[in-house]
């Protein structure tokens, strides 16, 4: 009985050990995992606005016209004081998991750029969507994502009608497809 109370207070010692040692690892790396977030965000923002030089969450002012899509955080994108749109990072199904995508709307309806920004699909498959070497039209060089681009809030974005599906992943394809769609229809609305 006393070894194991021994013991027991030894565990305990090496557990709150651990414990203060993660606390004073988590403080000294916040602030520059928030700022390397901030950043990482930032260019997420730039590739979908080229020559933008600001942005503010209106989360708030936008909801998602499908149940299926959740929104996380909608930005509205600025160059010196206009508004040149709305980037909207959403979730929605697909075949291997939520897939989290960051969808720039024009003030005028147009899909400027997609990017999947976390999926958990398929290897070689449905992950293709993401890839920026996989090409829907190889002659012409458009990427899955690419696609979308210059598409209006109003298009079907239907699956093999007027969106080219990933080969083999039809799921991922339409998951895809309905997460731009809401954002691109919540956006135009707003």
């Amino acid at each position: 009985m006393k070894n194991m109370l021994k013991l027991g207070c030894t565990l305990a010692l090496y557990a709150t050990a651990a414990c203060v040692g993660l606390a004073f690892v988590y403080n000294g790396t916040k602030t520059v995992i928030e700022e390397r977030q901030k950043t990482e965000l930032e260019a997420a923002l730039s590739e979908l606005f080229p020559g933008m030089d600001g942005f503010s969450d209106v989360s708030a002012e936008v909801k998602s016209p499908s149940n299926a899509v959740v929104f996380q955080t909608v930005y509205e994108v600025k160059k010196m004081d206009t508004v040149l749109g709305l980037a909207v990072q959403a979730t929605g199904p697909s075949y291997g998991g939520p897939i989290k995508v960051l969808t720039g709307v024009s003030a005028d309806g147009k899909i400027t750029r997609v990017k999947i920004l976390e999926h958990a699909d398929t290897p070689g498959l449905g992950a293709n969507a993401a890839s920026p070497t996989y090409y829907v039209d190889r002659a012409k060089k458009i990427t899955f994502t690419g696609q979308f681009s210059n598409k209006s809030a109003s298009d079907p974005f239907e699956v093999k009608k007027d969106v080219a599906a990933v080969t083999a992943s039809t799921i991922t394809s339409r998951g895809v497809a309905n997460v731009v769609k809401a954002s691109a229809e919540a956006a135009y609305l707003k």
